[in-house]
């Protein structure tokens, strides 16, 4: 296992998996995301992207966000820095809305407890979400005169439709890990005690899986999102040309025809 020095994020990765985490560590303030919190995420991301771009191959094969503590995975934003905070040189919508989205490996988020407002952004940019049962969602930020402006509503519209949708944002109303689980804004629910195990067995189930075709599938699928469904056939079409090229087909290919696992290189 390898780790890198923050002083609100704790980053680690451990090379024989391929798998790293990032902790939102604020226990105390309910894992509130301050600016500096905001930019060691992001940080640590890149710091993800330089392992691979040291290894000159696909090493990350999957990264675990979560919060520190039994009570949050986030309760958003850190307001009382709001005040001195100009929204328009915020580091904060960048990492909730593009930094963890634009992230090549699958993003898991992990969520145990209090998950508010930019935390559920964050949960909402990730490619999974896998939630305890004590765990609590909202979108609090119309308490305070404003909405999800980071994707929150954009993505939450994508999980339970526009009107349900507004209805959260509007209201700020709170629904339980169970409840996220039925609307479909949650994959998993599992008792508390269960939730690392389950979170770490499905990360290296995924962990396990061609890297490359792995990052592929997560591009295609969100670029259809954002472009249509008649341009994302044609970019589906032309990734999966340069994904026939890598070494990683030539190792899958051989290894089907020879009747043996084969074993992934992320190139």
């Amino acid at each position: 296992m390898v780790g890198t020095d923050f002083e609100t994020v704790r980053w680690s990765f451990d090379r024989d998996s391929g798998i790293g985490r990032l902790v939102i560590d604020r226990p105390e303030k309910h894992n509130a995301i301050s600016e500096q919190v905001a930019e060691e995420l992001g940080a640590g991301l890149d710091a993800f992207e330089a392992v691979d771009e040291d290894a000159d191959q696909a090493i990350v094969r999957a990264v675990i966000i979560e919060g520190a503590g039994e009570a949050s995975f986030s309760s958003g934003a850190d307001i009382s820095e709001f005040p001195d905070v100009d929204p328009a040189q915020s580091e904060l919508p960048r990492i909730w809305d593009d930094a963890i989205q634009q992230f090549a490996p699958p993003v898991i988020a992990k969520i145990d407890g209090i998950c508010f407002a930019g935390g559920f952004e964050i949960a909402l940019a990730s490619d999974f979400r896998i939630a305890s049962r004590r765990s609590t969602f909202a979108m609090k930020e119309s308490n305070i005169g404003i909405y999800p402006g980071a994707g929150g509503t954009q993505r939450l519209s994508l999980l339970v439709g526009p009107s349900r949708a507004k209805e959260l944002c509007m209201t700020a109303e709170e629904i339980s890990g169970e409840q996220a689980l039925e609307e479909g804004i949650v994959d998993y629910v599992y008792p508390a005690d269960r939730l690392e195990a389950e979170v770490r067995q499905f990360a290296e189930q995924i962990a396990d899986r061609p890297p490359l075709a792995v990052r592929a599938i997560k591009d295609v699928v969100d670029n259809s999102l954002e472009t249509g469904l008649a341009e994302g056939r044609k970019y589906e079409f032309r990734r999966n040309r340069l994904l026939f090229a890598s070494k990683d087909a030539d190792i899958g290919i051989e290894a089907f025809l020879e009747g043996r696992e084969p074993e992934w290189r992320g190139e």
